[in-house]
C-alpha cells in the first residue's frame, strides 16, 4: 500500500516538475491539456493519482507520451521501472474494480490458469 502512495506522489511530483518547468499555472496546464483546471487542481489537493486519460491529457499538453512521461531516469530522480509498473498495476485493479462480478471471476480463472501453466 506505501508503494502505490509513494508511486501516487512521484507522478504528481514529476507533473509538478514539468509544469514548473515551463513555467505554467494550474490554469495553463489544464487549458494546455484540453481538461478543467478543477480536476488538475484535485489531483494536488487531494493528492489523487490522475485516470489514465487524463494523464494522456497531460502528457499530450507537455508535449510527450505516456512512455516518455514513464521513461528513463530523469534529474529529479524519477524512476521509469518503478512508476510505470506500479501505474500499470494500479490502471488494472482500476479496470478490473469496473468489471461486473461474473466478468471478475472469469478473470480470476484465467489468471490462475496462466499460474498453474
Amino acid at each position: 500500500m506505501y508503494d502505490n502512495i509513494r508511486y501516487m506522489i512521484d507522478v504528481l511530483k514529476k507533473i509538478e516538475k514539468l509544469r514548473i518547468e515551463r513555467n505554467w499555472s494550474i490554469y495553463k496546464l489544464a487549458e494546455e491539456a484540453e481538461i478543467t483546471q478543477s480536476t488538475i487542481a484535485n489531483m494536488f489537493y487531494r493528492k489523487t493519482l490522475p485516470s489514465i486519460k487524463t494523464l494522456e491529457a497531460i502528457c499530450g499538453a507537455f508535449n510527450m507520451s505516456l512512455a516518455e512521461f514513464f521513461s528513463e531516469e530523469d534529474n529529479a530522480g524519477y524512476t521509469s521501472f518503478s512508476l510505470n509498473t506500479n501505474y500499470r498495476n494500479l490502471a488494472l485493479i482500476d479496470n478490473y474494480n469496473k468489471l461486473a462480478e461474473r466478468d471478475k471471476l472469469i478473470i480470476d480463472q484465467l489468471i490462475k490458469y496462466m499460474l498453474e501453466r
